[in-house]
């Protein structure tokens, strides 16, 4: 399944949960009306046996309706609270409440900083910022991925899963939960936390009731102020609520396992698609069935995130139609169709010798190919269809990027003080007077040990290649995040004042910037009302198309060619203008586009395509611009690469 249609799919689900969650609301209205009923029969006054008839008359319509309108209103307000506190703070919150603690990107612990590497490797590999990694200190196999889009998406790891799985497992693991970033399994997943929580309310609230009048029961009986019947009245009641919270936890439940265990498969197919290693990811399903904890965590909140983790985090119990994921070994036996059937226990954990061999400094490799070889139009058509879908020569070509990183560059992207020095030198120009009164503008505008670094690091940066520009924004990313509201403002200040030193945007200039303060969230405008055809974006596709055919040439025949040929993926025509692109209008244009349906989003990487490749070859810039933007529309892209 290509990445657009999974994006439409998974859009899709979100209308088919709201219908489950309807018919959750109606069959909780009609157990708690009954119940209600029954509690209210046993509390009257009547005597005798219990009469079907005299229940059927307590279902009163004044009755049905005040439940209809309590269930409801409980189930809205608990749904708008959950989807309020993960908005604020996307997929951390989720891992702060599992437990889990940010891993330090400096960490030199032999085994978080493996899983760091796997995780920089595969987010540069698919073209998206480098998510923050969480470790939960548990025992058992397990991972995650949280977040509604790739802003805020942060991947969880479990104690276990890094101290029993091989590096080969581990990626395996990862790519798993990338394939649900980027088809927008994790947003759905994101919606069903919320749209759960006030179905599940109701059970925490019959739980939380149960207790209290359990402890009334035996209140009642020690006093023997009350006859019989008030006890078993007490019992009732805390029966009737047992069971109304057992429905609202059954149906949550069935809503998950509904919408969430296909979506597993799907996930496990691509990890192999992505990696070409079959045996990474099922031996990390070997390892949990033969793991003594298995892939069960301890936390006490599990349950309700229990539908985004790699493996069934929860016991199942007697009913496995209401698992959020498939069997085991019907997993195992998708992606290694030869497994013997065995969990084989005796399966060894990572040598100390593998472990400790990971390090900062990166992988053996090298980008020379990619950076003597000019990129053509095969380049652009391949990465679009690889968008969603990064393969070996993805992941190997993130390798070789890290390792062509300078060692103290990867070192200082970690650090607070220094990863924002990284971006200011980024942004310093190669004619010399320019930089000179980017210097003196930020001298005065940057913290003193920020600016030291600036001038520690300058010479390095300025000397990278273009190719590592963008890579080395996508690494320094998690430690950006880690910057305080007020250290954010500051920082994009100063990003300001160097923009602004020689009175020109230049094309890198509004590529860093906005894509900044794009996965930063330091962008307080919204994106406008929904847009679902090409046709009402016309003119936001000419002020972006109208760039790229600029981007590193003047020449009015060669930009109305480049407009010509983009022209071809469009159902409308594009004027072709003589004068110089509208900077300031491009990021409007770029959010309201950002807002198309999936299945039209690929019609404008393709004119843009065709834009950028025109003259036969694709300058770094123009790649540079046509990833970032190919980002900001949520479509994350691999790299660019010689077609073999």
């Amino acid at each position: 399944m290509d990445f657009f249609t999974a994006q439409d799919n998974a859009r899709r689900k979100t209308g088919r949960l709201v219908v489950l969650l309807i018919a959750a609301v109606v069959a909780l209205i009609a157990v708690t009306t009954l119940v209600i009923t029954i509690v209210v029969y046993f509390m009257s006054d009547q005597q005798g046996e219990v009469m079907v008839s005299s229940l059927l008359a307590g279902l009163t319509p004044e009755l049905m309706g005040a439940v209809a309108l309590g269930v409801v209103g409980l189930v809205v307000i608990g749904g708008l609270y959950k989807r309020f506190q993960l908005r604020r703070g996307g997929g951390r919150v989720v891992a702060e409440t599992l437990g889990g603690r940010e891993i330090a990107t400096g960490t030199e612990n032999p085994g978080e900083r493996r899983i760091l590497n796997v995780v920089e490797e595969m987010a540069i590999a698919s073209g998206m910022p480098v998510p923050p990694v969480y470790l939960l200190d548990e025992a058992g196999i397990n991972a995650f991925a949280a977040g509604f889009d790739t802003r805020d998406a942060v991947i969880g790891i479990t104690r276990g899963a890094i101290d029993n799985l091989s590096r080969d497992e581990l990626q395996g693991v990862v790519a798993h939960e990338f394939s649900h970033i980027l088809h927008g399994d994790m947003r759905l997943n994101m919606r069903l936390i919320s749209v759960l929580h006030g179905v599940l309310l109701i059970g925490l609230l019959g739980y939380i009731l149960l207790r209290s009048t359990a402890f009334r029961g035996r209140s009642v009986r020690r006093s023997n102020n009350q006859n019989g019947k008030g006890v078993v009245v007490v019992l009732a009641l805390g029966i009737a609520l047992a069971v109304i919270g057992y429905a609202g936890t059954f149906f949550g439940n069935w809503i998950k396992a509904a919408v969430s265990r296909q979506r597993e498969y799907l996930a496990d197919a691509s990890a192999v698609q992505y990696t070409r290693n079959p045996d990474g990811i099922g031996q990390a399903l070997i390892k949990i069935g033969s793991h003594s904890q298995g892939a069960r965590l301890e936390a006490s909140q599990a349950s309700e995130y229990s539908h985004l983790f790699f493996g069934q985090g929860m016991k199942v119990g007697f009913n496995r139609l209401l698992a959020t994921h498939p069997p085991l070994d019907k997993r195992i036996k998708r992606v290694m169709p030869s497994w013997n059937g065995e969990f084989d226990a005796a399966l060894n954990a990572p040598t100390a010798g593998e472990v400790a061999s990971e390090s900062v400094a990166g992988f053996s490799g090298s980008v020379s190919a990619y950076a003597s070889t000019t990129m053509t139009g095969a380049s652009a058509q391949a990465a679009i269809a690889s968008i969603g879908q990064p393969g070996p020569r993805h992941l190997a070509n993130a390798k070789a990027t890290l390792d062509a990183l300078p060692a103290r560059i990867r070192q200082a992207a970690q650090d607070p003080y220094a990863v924002r020095a990284l971006i200011y030198a980024l942004l310093l120009s190669q004619n010399t007077q320019v930089r000179e009164r980017q210097l003196a503008s930020l001298q005065q505008a940057a913290l003193p040990d920020v600016y030291r670094e600036v001038m520690s690091h300058a010479g390095d940066v300025l000397m990278l290649r273009d190719q590592l520009r963008l890579p080395l924004m996508e690494l320094a990313l998690p430690a950006l995040k880690n910057l305080s509201v007020d250290q954010a403002m500051h920082f994009r200040q100063c990003i300001v004042e160097l923009i602004n030193a020689d009175n020109n945007v230049s094309l890198f200039e509004w590529t860093l910037y906005h894509w900044l303060i794009h996965h930063m969230g330091l962008d307080s405008k919204g994106s406008g009302p929904a847009v679902r055809k090409l046709n009402n974006v016309q003119q936001e596709c000419q002020v972006l198309l109208n760039v790229l055919a600029r981007a590193g040439q003047d020449d009015p025949d060669k930009v109305s060619a480049a407009l010509n040929a983009a022209e071809k993926e469009l159902p409308f025509a594009l004027s072709v203008k003589n004068e110089a692109p509208d900077m300031k209008a491009l990021g409007p244009a770029v959010s309201r586009l950002r807002r198309l349906r999936p299945q039209q989003k690929p019609a404008v990487l393709q004119a843009m395509a065709r834009c950028i490749e025109h003259s036969g070859q694709i300058k770094p810039a123009e790649a540079e611009l046509f990833r970032v933007i190919a980002d900001m529309l949520e479509c994350p892209m691999p790299p660019l690469l010689i077609e073999e």
